[in-house]
């Protein structure tokens, strides 16, 4: 199997400057750079470039897939939307780890699988999460607690560890969400558990004179900062910062209480086991009513067709001898057909006796193996 790296960056903050693509081009004379992205597949060599500086100074995220099984997503933000603290509640080993250098939190979730799973195809794969950022900008912990649990399944937790407090909405994951737990392989049983103490999502609808009252509050100062910051310095962190002072207030729109959970790891692991061979036993019940049903519909179309032939017999024992005489394989196959629904005619009590007919045609047409040996598979 031919080896295939995808590395992918993004720039969301603000765009790259010309003399930082030029840096970039350095690295890569083959990559796609634009103001605001890095792309590069690799099917032999590798990357030349260092995915930790390369967030350090320009990028805000970045997605890394290898068909070896290695998936990799790094996600930046401001220490002031993210404080590190709360991100370290959830995120402390390999699989989900943080970083704070140069004023600027960098999250990392890497998932391995040594079998390397089923080939996927890198394009387009960072666009599909990438809002994961903008709602952990807006204070939504969900993406550090599938953090926490890529950890619980990588088993670098020790079993009797209590989880950290659940955010809401565990079980309405955004399709961002969804695309993350899934690019990154986190169990599915695992997940439906966790999220049975989550509790859950309030509808983020910002009421307009709500705002604006709250607005009118602020010093003007300070309002004047903000605006300052986002149109002199294209500050977008500015604009969230504001959101999650919003949010925080009481009584305000949010995201819905987080509950502090006395689960453990050792619990978790063994709620996702009950869950899965449940899950499994539903899943087996419904496959084997679906072939039943299947099976029946079959059997009812099988007795349609034999009544369609009815007072043909006769007609179809010819047309078997004419297929056979064409010594041509499809000729054989459609004998063959003709002579399955003549057993089964013969099995209702029409056509005469099928064992001495089919014996006749068998010494009959000796000397044409194919045609044997279609019957012995048959059975017939």
């Amino acid at each position: 199997m031919s080896e295939y790296q995808y590395y992918e960056f993004q720039a969301i903050d603000r765009p790259l400057t010309a003399a930082e693509m030029s840096e970039l081009r350095s690295v890569s004379t083959r990559a796609r750079i634009t103001p605001t992205s890095f792309v590069n597949e690799y099917s032999w060599g590798d990357f030349k470039g260092q995915p930790e500086v390369w967030m350090e100074r320009y990028f805000d995220a970045f997605l890394y897939l290898a068909n070896w099984g290695t998936r990799i997503v790094k996600l930046r933000l401001p220490p002031r939307l993210l404080n590190p603290a709360t991100a370290l509640a959830y995120f402390g080993s390999d699989s989900a780890f943080v970083n704070v250098k140069s004023g600027k939190l960098i999250l990392s979730f890497s998932s391995d699988d040594e079998d390397g799973g089923e080939w996927v195809d890198g394009e387009g794969l960072l666009s599909s999460l990438i809002s994961v950022r903008a709602e952990l900008a807006r204070g939504d912990l969900r993406a550090l607690y599938l953090g926490w649990l890529l950890r619980v399944q990588a088993g670098e937790i020790d079993s009797k560890e209590a989880e950290p407090p659940v955010p809401p909405g565990l079980g309405q994951l955004s399709a961002s969400l969804d695309s993350l737990a899934d690019f990154l392989r986190i169990d599915g049983d695992l997940l439906h558990v966790a999220a049975r103490a989550s509790s859950p999502l309030a509808e983020l609808a910002l009421d307009r004179d709500e705002f604006l009252a709250w607005l009118g509050t602020l010093a003007t100062a300070e309002k004047d900062e903000v605006i300052t910051k986002l149109v002199v310095e294209s500050d977008q962190a500015a604009v969230a910062e504001l959101l999650q002072r919003f949010l925080r207030q009481p009584g305000a729109a949010g995201t819905g209480p987080t509950i502090t959970s006395a689960r453990t790891v050792r619990q978790l692991l063994a709620a996702a086991a009950a869950h899965a061979k449940e899950r499994k036993r539903i899943e087996a019940e419904h496959q084997a009513a679906e072939k039943i049903r299947r099976e029946r519909e079959v059997a009812v179309a099988r007795e349609k067709h034999l009544d369609a032939l009815v007072g043909r017999e006769a007609g179809l024992w010819i047309e078997v001898e004419t297929l056979v005489a064409s010594t041509q394989a499809a000729g054989y196959d459609q004998a063959l057909q003709h002579l399955l629904d003549l057993r089964d005619l013969a099995a209702r009590g029409r056509g005469g006796d099928f064992r001495l007919r089919i014996e006749s045609l068998r010494q009959a047409h000796a000397r044409k193996p194919a045609f044997i040996k279609r019957l012995a598979k048959a059975g017939l």
